[in-house]
């Protein structure tokens, strides 16, 4: 597999996309998945070329001018205040990343690198940054052999992009630092880029800076969440409506024209996902004489409300990620003229803010984390309440006084045998993390630079709490999937749905255990949890109900 990074963004395959006016504005979600977890490879496209050209005679234009310029011929934060002169500046953007270098704390996992590496190198090939195309066409080389940096968890503040990080990965272009090579080994990473035949990158003016100043880490990580959340909220549909049918509750809280009148759109998605896998059960309200309901308790009946309400957020985040994609951000940008006679300054002198031959740059504030790390940690709440709810069913399945003729704690002899309570109590401990990750980390921001940078997103905590979340969320799912799958078993000479009888099945042919005395819990239990985790629990639904929304 091939992706194709050019001005106007990236397309897998091997077509190429004519540029426009150089935006970033192609890369989708895919793309960025596939670099990242699929391992695509990455190649640069003449317009690309094209674009990084254009960028940086601007920038080579201001580098030539007795006036200075941030970040090319200023320090950097509370030290843009020092002119520095051509013979210390190729030095300037060395120290910049070597300083910046900063990290502590365990390696960040080898996708979340490839994801920002990948997503440093659209922006490079969007024309805004000024760095020479030899720099972007190195990321390509690094990604496509396989050399992955060593990042470490802690060191963004998710303001001036994801600085840590980024420099970590811009150290590795430089053959110093650390990385992994193909093989999973850590080495020098002068050592990996010469085994590959790639040359380190000796950077010039503004480039140190455009490696660094990004939101790609917060960015990629959101985009990664996204993919597997779509996942696990369909999976979660699918838990519920077994727990539904496994406490012979009713279906008829699914009914499309309730859901009409409450017109959110994943609350309708979720109640069809939850009505399609109990279509033909022999379980579903017909069997309460013994202990009569008027209605189900709230974790079955509000079950579409809670997971569409999750739904609806994550379509939210998604339309911030597809923005994010479509943005370039540095500090300072290139703004190409679109004359071609260079830009137009305040005073009239024709010199724009830092005025150039066919361009400018200006400074911003675009790589501020706060619009990604927003939907990072709604969806951190989200995840939590989906936990929540999933986690009040299960005990509920569990509670022989409010599981409707089920044995206590689904054990084979009640005393004898403690059945799944301990997996409650698993569930249980998973679910009071989620809440505790729901805490915001965005509604923090703490000084820093002396004060020049002295409101921060934090978007990159709110990003790497996310990922714990999204693990949590599919372990507490396979928990609950664990205990229907044994209630409905249980339900002697009931007929469950299908759907239902698919999953059980397929659940038991992946080594999740069924009923019968306790034995050693935690095997089933990381059985049930690759089940859900690798797409199988989907798999087995929708071979019968076709694809779920």
């Amino acid at each position: 597999m091939h992706t194709v990074v050019n001005g106007e963004g990236v397309k897998r395959g091997l077509e190429r996309v004519l540029v426009g006016d150089g935006r970033a504005s192609g890369v989708t979600a895919s793309d960025v998945l596939a670099v990242a977890r699929g391992g695509a490879r990455v190649e640069l496209s003449r317009e690309a070329l094209a674009a990084l050209a254009a960028s940086r005679r601007i920038v080579d234009a201001l580098a030539a001018e007795p006036d200075p310029v941030y970040g090319v011929s200023t320090g950097f934060g509370a030290l843009a205040t020092r002119h520095i002169g051509p013979e210390l500046r190729a030095r300037l953007q060395r120290n910049i990343v070597r300083s910046h270098a900063a990290g502590m704390g365990p390696r960040v996992e080898r996708e979340v690198v490839r994801a920002l590496m990948f997503l440093r190198l659209k922006t490079l090939c969007s024309g805004h940054t000024g760095v020479r195309p030899e720099v972007a066409q190195a990321i390509a080389d690094v990604l496509n052999a396989g050399i992955t940096p060593v990042v470490h968890e802690y060191g963004s503040l998710g303001c001036s992009g994801d600085l840590a990080p980024l420099s970590h990965c811009a150290l590795a272009l430089m053959g110093e630092g650390e990385a992994e090579g193909p093989d999973g080994t850590l080495r020098p990473a002068g050592e990996l880029l010469a085994e590959h035949g790639i040359r380190p990158v000796e950077l010039r003016e503004k480039e140190g800076l455009a490696l660094l100043n990004g939101t790609d880490g917060m960015l990629g990580m959101l985009i990664m969440a996204l993919a597997d959340l779509d996942t696990l909220y369909r999976s979660a549909d699918v838990t519920a409506a077994m727990s539904l049918e496994a406490l012979l509750g009713t279906d008829k809280v699914l009914a499309p024209e309730l859901h009409a009148i409450r017109p959110h759109p994943g609350q309708a998605a979720s109640a069809a996902n939850m009505l399609a896998v109990l279509a033909g059960s022999g379980l579903t309200g017909h069997h309460q004489d013994d202990a009569p309901r008027v209605q189900d308790a709230y974790s079955v009946r509000c079950a579409p409300q809670v997971a569409g309400a999750g739904r609806d957020t994550i379509a939210h985040a998604r339309l911030v990620a597809e923005r994010e994609l479509a943005a370039a951000i540095d500090n300072p940008v290139v703004l190409l003229d679109d004359t071609g006679s260079g830009g137009t300054g305040a005073d009239g002198t024709g010199s724009g803010a830092s005025g150039s031959r066919g361009g400018r740059m200006e400074s911003n504030g675009n790589f501020h984390g706060a619009p990604v790390a927003y939907v990072l940690d709604f969806l951190a709440i989200a995840v939590a309440d989906l936990g929540s709810i999933a986690e009040r069913r299960t005990d509920r399945l569990l509670d022989k006084n409010r599981s409707h003729g089920l044995p206590p704690f689904l054990a084979d002899d009640a005393g004898v045998d403690s059945g799944l309570m301990i997996a409650q109590y698993t569930q249980a401990a998973l679910v009071s993390e989620l809440k505790r990750l729901a805490v915001p980390a965005s509604a923090d921001s703490i000084p820093s630079s002396a004060m020049q940078e002295d409101h921060v997103s934090m978007g990159w905590s709110a990003a790497r709490k996310l990922r714990t979340s999204v693990d949590n969320l599919t372990r507490v799912i396979a928990v609950e999937l664990y205990a229907a799958a044994r209630a409905v078993e249980l339900r002697e000479g009931l007929t469950p749905a299908p759907a239902t009888r698919a999953v059980v099945e397929a659940a038991r042919e992946a080594g999740v255990g069924g009923p019968g005395p306790d034995r050693h819990l935690a095997p089933d239990l990381a059985a049930a949890e690759a089940f859900v985790r690798d797409g199988r629990l989907l798999a087995a639904v929708e071979k019968i109900t076709g694809p779920l929304r």
